[in-house]
């Protein structure tokens, strides 16, 4: 729950040994990958279902920024993780140069509840190696259901109703959730897949709309689309998204390796501390990005 601290030498050093014993940093994924696919899972600390994640203060972190990342991780997407896990130093390093001293990260995937096994996967929130640990237990299904939508709206409604947060509840502070993807979202939440999923007992499908609007008043929402991928330059894909989260909340990333940056810069700006470890900040934040 956002306890310890993250080391660079420590992340390095599990980089060394995974290297040497030929060991794959998606341990989980590797594990049931060599499954039968009918006895392939979620892992179990990833299980969304009757559980809650939280971001809270602590002696290391007295003011706890959560900071969500959900990973589309279908076919056309499934390398984004191994992008990320590959950059956790790098991420760390611009978050803090950038003034976000206390960051708390989960992470999570998204698939297709309409086909795949594990279309919903969320981490805990953590600011130590188990950062590391949790995308090492992603499971990267790599399916989707070839309709053009992959189930997002499941991790808007998640995060809304099912992160507790206390830079929110203490401070009325939002935290950011960054969902990565080249898909539209299905226009409902829907009410059977929630409870099989989730746990939770709707009386009626959520519009996707209404639950971005309820994610919105704890988290700032931002969608990245790498350019590259399959569906990235889909200018039906752009618009849907900026309809729904805002035009400025929607991230082109034309070279996916600069996403540590583009996240720094995001936040910081949005703190009003862009650049405060080099003294590039002003005092309203209100630096120029090009994002």
């Amino acid at each position: 729950m956002g306890g310890g601290s993250w080391s660079n030498d420590f992340y390095e050093e599990r980089r060394q040994e995974r290297a040497k014993t030929g060991t794959d940093a998606f341990t989980h994924n590797a594990a049931v990958s060599a499954k039968p696919v009918n006895e392939r899972s979620t892992h179990a600390l990833m299980n969304p279902l009757g559980v809650n994640r939280e971001s809270r203060d602590s002696i290391d972190h007295p003011e706890s920024l959560p900071v969500a990342f959900m990973l589309d991780v279908t076919g056309s997407m499934q390398s984004t993780p191994r992008v990320y896990q590959a950059a956790l130093p790098k991420l760390m390093e611009q978050l803090n140069a950038n003034g976000i001293l206390h960051p708390q990260i989960l992470f999570g995937a998204i698939g297709d509840a309409y086909s795949d096994r594990g279309p919903l996967q969320v981490g805990q929130f953590e600011s130590d190696i188990r950062i590391d640990e949790t995308l090492g237990n992603m499971w990267l299904e790599g399916n989707g259901g070839g309709s053009g939508e992959e189930s997002y709206e499941l991790a808007l409604y998640f995060l809304a109703r099912h992160t507790l947060l206390d830079s929110f509840e203490k401070r009325n502070k939002k935290g950011y959730l960054f969902i990565t993807g080249d898909e539209l979202p299905y226009p409902v939440v829907s009410k059977t897949q929630v409870a099989e999923l989730i746990g939770d007992s709707l009386e009626a499908d959520i519009p996707i709309k209404t639950i971005v609007e309820e994610v919105q008043q704890k988290y700032h929402v931002h969608f990245l689309i790498p350019a590259h991928s399959n569906h990235g330059r889909d200018a039906r894909l752009l618009q849907t998204w900026r309809d729904l989260l805002g035009a400025e909340n929607v991230v082109m990333l034309e070279d996916e390796s600069t996403v540590c940056e583009r996240i720094g810069q995001i936040i910081g700006l949005a703190e009003g501390t862009l650049g405060a470890l080099s003294g590039t900040a002003t005092a309203s934040g209100s630096a120029t990005v090009r994002l």
